[in-house]
């Protein structure tokens, strides 16, 4: 009997981690066509607590392996707990794509994804009240296409350089309140910031469109944000729409001077898009904002620096956990200095430091401090 009970208890915590940390190359068949993504199972991945879901769509000519790989939402799932997919969409005159209805493409993605989704929940314990799109450019209309005719089966979506077209918006019929977040330079050259009469609505009109449908405040807050990297050519304010339906918000990092860019990655280096999405996501469900959700409450483990300036020493107060690395760059991305955390206020001495703009980073975050003569 108990060799019985020693195989039966095998075989349960088997199946509860026989999935965990894996990146999978997958296919499914939707409309006679086989569909590949790419799919990231975090090492906290167990069948007996359903996860998040997050997809990720890349851009027009682009693919799921460089959008897997460059968004690093890889590392990010490692601590929170969510499954990361990567959709590949189809060739159109050769070129891969999402068929937002702009290109004369005659491809179900809609049907794909929603397959897709099935598919994957079938397989794997998923929180279906918490599924998540975002992507870049094509990836980021294909978002919002699926906000509006897909609304059902997805809590909220996030846009990284992609818009509306005045088709998608006229068509649009989100069935709930759903929190939008869109990040977007004012120089993208591929996507207008303000517009494009053949296939874009500007970025306010998007702004204001989900605002009126969620029944936001019309005036958002805006703060702006530190400038961390002089060198990147642009700048980032935070707009935030509150008081909506369901506790949820409409929210949009302006990046000025902005490009075409995954901010974090390539372009501005102010804000961290992936990072800035999670964070978003994390704050709701299908039925709208998480009260007290653990994963928000790691994910907003924040820390401050300070005297700003300083010639002697800084102090790190922080709520991160002790034995956590923190490193220090350069204003050019030179590692200085790396360390753990030792307590909740570590004294650093920086006498050695030459003068200049020096960066801290702990688990993504940043901040950026001067050290003076």
């Amino acid at each position: 009997f108990m060799k019985l009970s020693l195989i039966f208890s095998f075989l349960v915590i088997h199946s509860l981690y026989s999935f965990a940390q894996q990146t999978i190359n997958g296919s499914i068949f939707h409309d006679n066509l086989q569909r590949d993504y790419i799919m990231y199972i975090p090492p906290t991945y167990s069948s007996a607590d359903p996860a998040p879901l997050v997809l990720c769509f890349h851009g027009f000519t682009s693919n799921s392996n460089l959008i897997f790989n460059y968004t690093n939402f890889k590392s990010i799932a490692d601590t929170a707990g969510f499954i990361f997919v990567c959709p590949q969409g189809t060739l159109f005159q050769g070129l891969p794509h999402w068929n937002i209805g702009i290109f004369g493409s005659t491809v179900d993605d809609l049907g794909f994804t929603n397959t897709l989704i099935d598919h994957i929940t079938s397989t794997y314990s998923i929180n279906e009240e918490r599924i998540y799109s975002t992507g870049m450019s094509n990836g980021g209309y294909m978002s919002f296409l699926l906000a509006c005719q897909l609304s059902n089966r997805f809590a909220a979506v996030a846009s990284v350089t992609g818009s509306m077209t005045n088709m998608m918006m006229n068509d649009c019929n989100p069935q709930h309140p759903t929190p939008i977040l869109q990040i977007h330079g004012t120089s993208d050259g591929t996507v207008p910031y303000y517009g494009n009469a053949t296939y874009s609505k500007p970025i306010e009109d998007v702004l204001e469109y989900w605002s009126a449908h969620n029944n936001c405040n019309t005036n958002p807050s805006i703060a702006t944000l530190p400038d961390i990297n002089p060198f990147d050519g642009s700048t980032a304010e935070h707009f935030i729409y509150s008081g909506c339906d369901n506790l949820n918000t409409v929210e949009h990092f302006k990046i000025i001077g902005g490009g075409h860019d995954w901010p974090g990655v390539f372009g501005n280096m102010d804000i961290n898009a992936s990072i800035e999405i999670w964070k978003f996501f994390s704050k709701y469900d299908i039925n709208g904002a998480i009260v007290g959700s653990s994963s928000i409450e790691s994910i907003q483990r924040t820390f401050e620096v300070y005297p700003i300036p300083s010639s002697s020493f800084i102090s790190i107060d922080s709520d991160f956990s002790v034995g956590t690395i923190y490193k220090i760059f350069s204003i050019h991305g030179k590692l200085i200095h790396q360390d753990k955390i030792n307590s909740s206020s570590e004294h650093l001495d920086i006498s050695n430091f030459s003068p200049g703009s020096y960066i801290i980073k702990i688990n993504g975050f940043i901040k950026k401090f001067i050290v003076t003569k």
